[in-house]
């Protein structure tokens, strides 16, 4: 063993290199199983409605668009480059995001002083976190979003652990990037402040790095707040018109619980607990439980949905998993063998509920059916390329006047997706839409006379356009899910009843 005397005095043991190659070689192992499994399994059933959104966005590429920051759309752009409309390929950095995620994990329990099994099992913890196990099934914002935070506060640790202030620039690198992912993140960086203000890292703030760390976070999020100025901050209005929906559909509900059940996961939810007391009781690594706390009490406190505070477990199941290690130490060998094995079958069990929930293990069968019972975010993955493939069948049976003249209209940003994406091998114009950033892109020069339309009721349809008739269904399969149960009917219609400029004003949609 190594030795080294910090500042204060006491002898602190280091453990061995070579042990720390070997105890690094189990928790890669742990990302490189998940992520094989993602793989094999990413390719099951179709996109979910959100990636439909992303890909379009993808398509047009910009520094901002209504619903989110930029950076995943970006990122989907690079993927859909390199391997066009592939639901493994397009999923791939979100697989790399959670699999860094669980390094990340096991890292951070060894810079908080444990040892393999500590490691372990907080890369198991982060691993099998529900809502991290579905950032791996599909690319979404939350996938990136949860990877930034558990990077800032790997960060920190490392910054407190070594007292070197550089760290605020990687920490500020790391926020920035997490303000072009998703504003949320706003959250953790009032966690940061305030566990700044109110433990001893208070010291940096007479740092000139510390303050070098934000001009950086700054100015990676310069571009998209430019054009959120360009925009009249479009994307705050679009945050509270969802949240006010949010909250009176009551999805807000159930925050507690989803902490355990979607955040964290019921076996890791003693490691948390146990992180949050020795965080609280470590002046050194104290700012890490303000870091937690903060945005959980914020996001309660606003009535945000229970999986937003994902990102604040991580540090605290590592921090848990070192407190468990120890403790567990100290116990006779067989009450030891006996408490570590229990909570790991235990931990096993929940580990593969979790996964048959969320991962799209079969295609067809029993396996499949008890996904799909308990999933509603695979249910929106059905009936997408059926869709497209109807309205083509749609616009086929129509005089070829009427096709020369021809545009669709679409009721939400899964319906444009799909039409955008896959409709090109149909020959099917653009959509048309005013949802999101779709408003932004306008209607067609020379503007179209016969409708497909999609999304709405027959009562809409009328209000909007004449001469409508139903034309076809969608029924997504088979399986009962948004496009089937509330958009499930499709309609032929005529111009619009008012200019096209007029509608446009008029429907300006969030969703």
């Amino acid at each position: 063993m190594q030795t080294r005397r910090p500042s204060t005095g006491t002898e602190v043991t280091l453990p061995r290199p070579d042990r720390c190659a070997s105890d690094s070689l189990f928790i890669f192992a742990i990302a490189a199983a998940m992520a094989i499994l993602h793989l094999l399994t990413n390719n099951r059933y179709g996109f979910h409605r959100d990636e439909l959104q992303f890909l379009s966005d993808a398509v047009h590429l910009d520094w901002g668009y209504v619903s989110y920051p930029p950076l995943t759309p970006f990122l989907e752009h690079i993927l859909l480059s390199v391997f066009g409309l592939s639901m493994v390929g397009l999923r791939l950095f979100s697989v790399i995001a959670q699999a860094t995620a669980i390094v990340v994990g096991g890292l951070m329990a060894r810079d908080l002083g444990g040892g393999r099994l500590a490691q372990i099992t907080a890369a198991l913890a982060v691993a099998f976190m529900p809502i991290a196990v579905f950032g791996g099934t599909e690319f979404q914002y939350t996938s990136f979003d949860n990877l930034w935070w558990i990077l800032i506060a790997w960060f920190t640790i490392r910054l407190l652990k070594t007292e070197n202030p550089r760290w605020w620039l990687i920490i500020g690198a790391a926020v920035g990037l997490g303000l072009e992912t998703k504003y949320a993140i706003a959250f953790l960086i009032a966690g940061i402040l305030i566990g700044v203000v109110f433990s001893q890292a208070r010291r940096y703030l007479r740092s000139p790095w510390f303050w070098a760390g934000i001009g950086v976070a700054l100015l990676i999020f310069l571009p998209n707040f430019i054009w959120l100025v360009r925009h009249d901050f479009i994307s705050y209005h679009f945050l509270q018109r969802i949240h006010i929906r949010d909250v009176g559909e009551g999805r807000a509900e159930g925050f507690w619980r989803d902490q355990a059940m979607i955040c964290i996961n019921l076996a890791a939810v003693p490691l948390c607990i146990a992180g949050l007391i020795c965080f609280l009781r470590d002046k050194r690594y104290r700012m890490l439980a303000w870091m937690s706390l903060v945005p959980i009490a914020l996001f309660c406190i606003a009535k945000g949905r229970g999986y937003y505070t994902a990102g604040a477990y991580p540090a605290l199941m590592a921090m848990g998993a070192v407190a468990a290690e120890r403790w567990t130490a100290k116990l006779p060998k067989f009450g030891k063998l006996s408490i570590r094995a229990a909570y790991f079958a235990a931990f096993a069990l929940i580990a593969v509920y979790i996964s048959a929930v969320v991962i799209p293990f079969a295609q067809s069968g029993p396996l499949k059916d008890f996904a799909l019972k308990r999933n509603g975010d695979l249910r929106e993955e059905f009936g997408w390329t059926e869709l497209v493939r109807t309205v083509a069948s749609i616009r086929d049976s129509l005089p070829p006047e009427e096709q020369a003249h021809l545009g669709i209209t679409t009721g939400n940003y899964g319906e444009y997706g799909a039409i955008e994406l896959y409709g090109p091998a149909y020959h099917l114009p653009s959509p048309i839409g005013t949802t999101n950033s779709e408003w932004y892109r306008g209607y067609p020069t020379p503007q179209p006379t016969t409708i497909i339309a999609l999304g709405i009721t027959e009562a809409q349809a009328n209000k909007i356009f004449t001469n409508c008739w139903l034309a076809g269904h969608n029924n997504s399969l088979g399986i009962r899910n948004e496009e089937s149960m509330y958009h499930p009917d499709i309609f032929v219609c005529g111009p619009p009843r008012k200019p096209w400029s007029v509608l446009f004003q008029e429907h300006r949609d969030f969703g």
